[in-house]
């Protein structure tokens, strides 16, 4: 597990690099995927980190789906863990319909605001052996997917964020 840096960072100010083709299908990259998968794990109102977050400077973001959906009563505590892993993803196409969302981040602790994302985003992306793959969504899966690729460009919520607010993590819910 990884210790998550926070906004002031150079690596969270620079162009992630793409993940180099020989890295597909190694240990190495496993282990870069893994210890952002635990990191987010520990961060209970996390539901997505990118690499750059970890002080990795590689274009790869994970998403607890499981994190993404209100529980409902009969939910158990500790219900399956449902990752995606997406490395060098690009946008494949996006709504143009902008909605105005909450948002929070974990490398700004405590910071929260307004942002226009795009209602519904498809993500084109490689797992980690390589293989391509494209996902949609709409609601907080699109917010996610441009939260994290903002992350992999060099962007920070703040940046472009309104209304921000300073509260405590226990005031708030999801943070990406």
């Amino acid at each position: 597990m990884s210790i998550i840096v926070q906004d002031g960072e150079p690596v969270l100010r620079k162009i992630s690099a793409p993940v180099p083709e020989e890295l597909f299908g190694t240990p190495e990259l496993r282990s870069i995927v893994n210890d952002m998968a635990a990191t987010l794990d520990s961060q209970l109102d996390g539901v997505a980190i990118a690499a750059p977050q970890i002080g990795i400077p590689y274009r790869i973001f994970i998403i607890r789906y499981d994190r993404t959906i209100p529980p409902t009563p009969e939910d158990e505590p500790d219900h399956a863990i449902d990752l995606g892993v997406y490395i060098n993803p690009e946008f494949v196409k996006s709504s143009r319909r902008r909605l105005e969302m909450d948002e929070g981040c974990l490398s700004v602790r405590g910071i929260y605001g307004k942002t226009m994302r795009n209602e519904r985003a498809t993500v084109r992306a490689r797992d980690v052996e390589g293989t391509s793959f494209e996902r949609g969504g709409g609601g907080l899966l699109a917010q996610i997917f441009q939260h994290e690729t903002d992350h992999l460009n060099g962007i920070l919520f703040v940046d472009h964020a309104t209304d921000l607010i300073e509260v405590n993590k226990e005031q708030h819910g999801h943070t990406t």
